[in-house]
């Protein structure tokens, strides 16, 4: 079996991405088997429905249909890519972002299975304001846009999907990168419903006969657990993560007593000081942009990540390689400290590369919603 999995069943289009070694990270060939795909289903059965393959329990040659959705692209590629200069990577983000833009566009009901880890691409595919998409979480999700940690940004229509967080929940994740569960999804609004994950092949099997008859009631499923990790801190978060800059941001939740704002100022403290700034830039210009209008910035955006300073001086190639190449986790940033960052050098990620009629996705410039 390939990366990707397909099949027509009954009344339903089933896609299992299948690289549970990798915790499903997008590859540029998965991106362009499941772009081929949904354009060739959207005129195809009654509903699409996605699910990526776990690793199992103590069977790791035995992979289990559901425990890990996606753990985004695969950072490592993007490490060799930018060093050797390949121009893969760009096709990457090209692709993926044209992929992101075609699953919001999707016209018919469109079910992700957010088992496990959810987290960068893997959120991007995951219909996210989608207006047929049900996003389904269960006790075992591990939601995330970590990019900070890795020198990057929430890509792939984080800035968009984030900014429509209630209050400041959107720059609360994108610039500590924290992961949630199910629940805590729920109240992000990142999810629609929480189920257990014993349920999931009994509902996955249901849909090829029951189609769109088998959604009634799966919308409104809400799990037995609690959010223990945004609700109660809803009105701290708005408070904190609503003040004008990072600089503020930081420095209020050090002066501020408690373990969360301690413990949250000193996760920050460890992120790359210059896309902190960037991030929460993107999350605030997001607000007021369509879909659209967001991943062509972030088209440019990622660009300027691996361009602005080429190669191993990369702020990202640097990150990546701390967390998953030496696995030092020790980043040399650059600049070294958030009160260090300028308005010039945030400004320059928003500059794009490409007059509008040569930017890599013009196509959605005619296409917005």
């Amino acid at each position: 079996m390939s990366d990707i999995h397909y099949e027509i069943r009954g009344r339903a289009g089933l896609i299992t991405l299948n690289r549970p070694q990798a915790l499903n990270a997008l590859s540029l060939p998965m991106v362009r088997t499941l772009t081929g795909v949904l354009l060739d289903w959207a005129d195809r059965g009654e509903v699409v429905a996605i699910r990526g393959m776990g690793k199992g329990v103590g069977q790791p040659a035995s992979p289990a249909p559901f425990g890990a959705f996606c753990a985004g692209g695969d950072i490592r590629f993007f490490h060799q890519a930018a060093l050797a200069g390949d121009p893969a990577l760009e096709d990457f983000f090209s692709e993926e972002y044209a992929l992101n833009h075609l699953v919001h566009r999707f016209p018919k009901p469109y079910l992700v299975f957010m088992d496990g880890i959810v987290m960068g691409g893997g959120m991007g595919i995951a219909g996210h304001g989608a207006p047929h998409a049900l996003r389904i979480a269960t006790e075992r999700t591990k939601m995330a846009m970590p990019e900070t940690a890795i020198g990057l940004f929430p890509d792939v229509g984080g800035g968009w999907f984030l900014a429509r967080c209630p209050g400041r929940i959107g720059e609360y994740l994108a610039l500590t990168g924290q992961v949630i569960d199910g629940a805590a999804a729920l109240t992000a609004g990142l999810a629609d419903s929480v189920m257990d994950s014993a349920d999931l092949p009994g509902v996955w099997d249901a849909l090829a006969t029951q189609g769109i008859r088998g959604l009634a009631n799966l919308r409104e499923r809400r799990g037995s657990g609690t959010d223990t990790q945004l609700a109660p801190h809803r009105e701290t978060i708005d408070r904190f993560f609503g003040l004008p800059d990072v600089t503020s941001i930081v420095q209020a939740l050090e002066a501020a007593p408690g373990d969360w704002a301690r413990e949250t100022a000193a996760v920050l403290r460890k992120r790359s000081p210059l896309m902190l700034h960037v991030v929460l830039e993107q999350v605030r210009r997001a607000r007021s942009m369509t879909l659209a209008d967001d991943l062509l910035m972030e088209r440019g955006m990622v660009r300027q990540c691996f361009h602005l300073r080429p190669g191993a001086a990369s702020e990202t190639v640097e990150g990546i390689r701390a967390l998953a190449v030496d696995k030092d986790h020790t980043p040399r940033w650059n600049p070294a400290r958030i009160e260090d960052v300028t308005p010039a050098m945030v400004q320059a990620f928003f500059e794009s590369p490409w007059p509008a009629h040569a930017h890599p996705l013009r196509e959605l410039i005619a296409d917005q919603l």
